[in-house]
């Protein structure tokens, strides 16, 4: 039996497989508010036939965002934008559905990637001032941003609690609190971008404290849902954050009863240098996995299903995500289930596809026409 298609449970959520579509922003919101282009996106993954679906960076306050065209959760009115959209996936399609709640701290007030992805100054009228741990900009020449106050702190982790109770409130299965990519909670943990002489800086556990409580307020919050966080394991920067330090981090996160750990890497520094190539961060996963009993997603260039059961098979994660793969092949799980010998969900308009040498591909399957 193919191991990708085998069943899995992440803290109380259980899968039908062990595929995850990762968060990918679209940078299609207004205001923050969710449009006509996530339904249309959000439904066709749906369908894809994955266990779940991570919704894109969804941010936590208004400065929060990394585009003005970001997803947000930080009031009741992005929950009802929102709820259509959920509402007609689970109508439709069995896969569990999960949100990547986040902030973009320094990296935030930007243009979107086809736009050139730029910082956008805060007197220009679409920029607004950043937040982040210290007062280092991400670039050199970008905007410096305002470092963190007790209060800025206080409110944001209450933006954090606000937004996991409206995904709550949505029915969403799962939270992924979003502590890669060079974000805000990502920033804290890097002595790259985190230089405060408080409690929030300086040692290891220090620069931990701020993702941790973060992690706490949320559980404690949503004590019922399956809560996890999406790291990057290295800055890919000598002197950055690394994967020793993420060990212990995810150490950290298992005794707060985190739910899964999904790793990532890099964002932190324009200085980083990736040696990108097939599946370059599941050693990181696999270290993590190795070293804790967290429920671990391996992601990066995973892109063949021979590739991901090979990722399962030999313990280096638990369960496998893909993004950019699932966007250019939104059947991803179906040609993997076909080539794997498994079978996975398919809504009955589509059952007429199953390809003839595949005649269980989609389990029990009755059709007849006149």
């Amino acid at each position: 039996m193919s191991m990708l298609f085998s069943p899995y449970k992440l803290g109380p959520l259980e899968l039908t497989n062990r595929i995850a579509i990762a968060p990918m922003c679209q940078y299609s919101a207004d205001e923050g508010l969710a449009t006509d282009w996530h339904m249309i996106h959000l439904g066709q993954l749906a369908l894809s036939g994955a266990a779940l679906l991570i919704i894109e960076a969804t941010a936590v306050t208004e400065e929060g965002r990394i585009t003005p065209g970001d997803l947000g959760l930080w009031s009741d009115a992005h929950l009802e934008a929102l709820k259509p959209v959920i509402a007609a996936m689970r109508r439709h399609a069995p896969i569990k559905i999960g949100i990547q709640l986040a902030h973009a701290g320094r990296k935030a007030s930007s243009e979107a990637p086809w736009e050139g992805g730029a910082s956008i100054p805060p007197d220009q009228p679409r920029g607004w001032q950043t937040v982040a741990p210290s007062a280092l900009p991400h670039a050199e020449g970008e905007s410096v941003p305002l470092a963190l106050d007790q209060q800025g702190l206080a409110r944001i982790k209450q933006g954090f609690v606000d937004a996991a109770l409206r995904a709550q409130q949505l029915g969403l299965d799962a939270i992924e609190l979003h502590g890669a990519h060079g974000y805000l909670l990502h920033q804290f943990l890097s002595p790259l971008a985190n230089q405060r002489e408080d409690d929030y800086g300086g040692s290891l556990e220090n620069r931990m404290r701020f993702p941790l409580e973060v992690c706490a307020a949320v559980r404690a919050a949503v004590p019922d849902m399956c809560v996890g966080m999406r790291i990057s394991a290295t800055d890919w920067v000598e002197g950055g954050w690394d994967l020793e330090q993420s060990v212990r981090f995810a150490q950290e996160l298992e005794k707060l009863g985190c739910h899964f750990i999904h790793v990532s890497s890099g964002g932190v520094s324009p200085l980083q240098k990736i040696p990108v190539g097939a599946g370059y961060q599941i050693a990181f996963a696999e270290r993590i996995k190795r070293e804790t009993n967290l429920p671990t997603i391996g992601v990066g260039l995973i892109t063949e299903p021979q590739q991901a059961e090979h990722i399962l098979q030999s313990g280096q994660a638990d369960m496998v995500a893909l993004a950019r793969a699932m966007l250019y092949d939104p059947r991803w799980p179906w040609h993997a289930a076909a080539e794997l010998g498994a079978q996975v969900a398919a809504p009955p308009q589509y059952w007429r596809s199953q390809p003839r040498q595949y005649k269980t591909l989609f389990g029990e399957t009755r059709l007849g026409q006149r």
